[in-house]
């Protein structure tokens, strides 16, 4: 027995040296706050709300300081001018292993022989150029028909739906349908079906991310991701599967590599979110503050106006450029305010940090280093007067030319707003995601007549567990309606 207590005293005693070795930071590395609570430190107060977390800890510290959440001690870059020397840093800083820790947690998958350069590639191939072009020409042949089955044109009464629903359903089932499903879908699958299983999944995604799923909950995450496997099996296997040539190339790609049908699946539902996650949120971000902002709306529609004018169809010329610099600065405030994913890396060696205003500090191999656009740029006072405010032509010059100078404490800012991420990981589907919103807009403005049901209402309060995940959703809904725009 007495050699047991010497045993473990010295076990904790060096327990104790190895967790203070590791924790102790130099005058050299940004200001360390490791929280109240042992190992777990800041997690709760991170995750519950990164915004308010955030801000807090640069009021406190500045613009770079390292928190300890969950084990882990993460750095937190808030200056935009020098954002590039974690983004253009691919020897000292890798991306994709926590991308491989989020993938497994979310959708239980693993790729140990995947080459995200080649996949990059292959979507370049299929997102960009003509291609694009045939992209958009399908969403918006679907979603000229999902809108018109959701609303016949004979109806002459008004529907009363929630404008998250309505833009995130019809958007999704749009998306899906383009890229994962078609006509030809050879499980026969309805989008709807899909999308009511994918909202069950989406809805505790942060969850899962975080590892904090209760019982309950774990039991419906797990059941509705095997249901989701199931349901998008069949997608991308074949060219007649109706699926796009990307995702069947993609399919085709993990084979190669030596993944099995089952991984495929599962890599297919990570797609989905990937693709779909997004779009719907942000358009219906973009409807809601246009019908809160009356002046906003009308100067959309003022502009939609002239292009239909010009247009024999009912819908936009899609596979050619666009010039609609008022609809662009619109949605450009709208994802400011409502776009706010991380920008993660992981100390893979020892580095140096060069900040912009000629300091230096040293980031330790093992930690994770963190960018929060949407903390700066997307909402310091410093560079928008009043940025909790939308204002539709904040990214507009007097003349109506578009607006790319913005100034951080008298410098010009390379990085004014960060939606679409940046650098070699910026967002392939960009293009594509922007032709997309602003065909949904311009059917649903152009065709429809719509209100919000309470003149008064406001905008939902944002979901704050959202942050860090891309496009934020709403707590509960905006109630609008709609009828057929009456053209006689």
């Amino acid at each position: 027995m007495t050699y047991l207590i010497i045993f473990w005293r010295e076990m904790l005693l060096y327990s104790l040296l190895f967790i203070f070795a590791f924790s102790f930071r130099s005058k050299s590395e940004p200001p360390l706050d490791r929280g109240l609570i042992p190992w777990l430190g800041h997690a709760l107060e991170f995750g519950k709300d990164a915004s308010k977390f955030l801000n807090r800890m640069k009021k406190k510290h500045g613009n770079i300081f390292t928190v300890r959440a969950a084990g882990r001690y993460v750095t937190v870059l808030l200056d935009p001018h020098s954002y590039d020397a974690v983004i253009n840093d691919s020897d000292s800083l890798d991306f994709t292993r926590y991308a491989q820790v989020l993938m497994e947690r979310i959708f239980n998958l693993r790729l140990p022989h995947h080459q995200p350069g080649v996949a990059k590639a292959l979507m370049k191939r299929h997102f960009l150029g003509m291609n694009l072009a045939t992209l958009n020409s399908t969403m918006c042949r679907y979603l000229q028909s999902l809108l018109k089955a959701d609303m016949p044109q004979n109806r002459k009464d008004w529907k009363e739906e929630g404008l998250f629903d309505f833009s995130y359903s019809l958007l999704f089932k749009a998306g899906y349908l383009t890229l994962f499903g078609g006509e030809q879908n050879n499980n026969s699958t309805d989008p709807s079906s899909i999308y009511e299983e994918y909202k069950k999944f989406d809805g505790l995604l942060t969850k899962m991310a975080r590892g904090t799923l209760k019982p309950e909950e774990k039991k419906t995450a797990l059941s509705v991701r095997k249901r989701l496997w199931e349901l998008l099996a069949p997608a991308g296997l074949t060219e007649s599967s109706g699926s796009s040539p990307w995702l069947h190339d993609y399919r085709r790609l993990l084979q190669e590599e030596g993944t099995d049908e089952e991984m495929q699946r599962r890599a297919v539902l990570m797609q989905l979110w990937a693709s779909q996650g997004n779009v719907g949120p942000a358009a219906f971000w973009l409807l809601g503050y246009l019908l809160t902002n009356p002046e906003a709306l009308m100067a959309v529609k003022r502009e939609f106006s002239q292009i239909s004018q010009m247009e024999t169809s009912e819908t936009l010329p899609m596979d050619r450029p666009m010039n609609t610099p008022v609809f662009d600065s619109a949605l450009e405030e709208t994802l400011r305010l409502t776009a706010a994913p991380f920008i993660t890396r992981e100390v893979v060696q020892e580095k140096t940090l060069h900040m912009a205003d000629g300091q230096e500090y040293r980031l330790r191999k093992g930690d994770r280093v963190c960018l929060f656009p949407f903390v700066s740029p997307q909402t310091d006072p410093e560079i928008y007067q009043e940025p909790q405010k939308y204002k539709y032509d904040r990214f507009l010059n007097e003349d109506g030319s578009v607006k790319k100078d913005f100034y951080k404490a008298g410098r010009w800012l390379k990085y004014y707003t960060m939606p679409w991420g940046a650098g070699t990981n910026g967002c392939v589907g960009k293009q594509f995601a922007i032709n997309t919103i602003r065909q949904f807009v311009y059917m649903v403005l152009t065709n429809y007549d719509l209100e919000l049901c309470d003149p008064n209402a406001q905008m939902p309060e944002i979901n704050a567990s959202r942050y860090g995940f891309g496009m934020l959703q709403p707590e509960g809904d905006l109630l609008f309606r709609y009828k057929p725009r009456n053209t006689h």
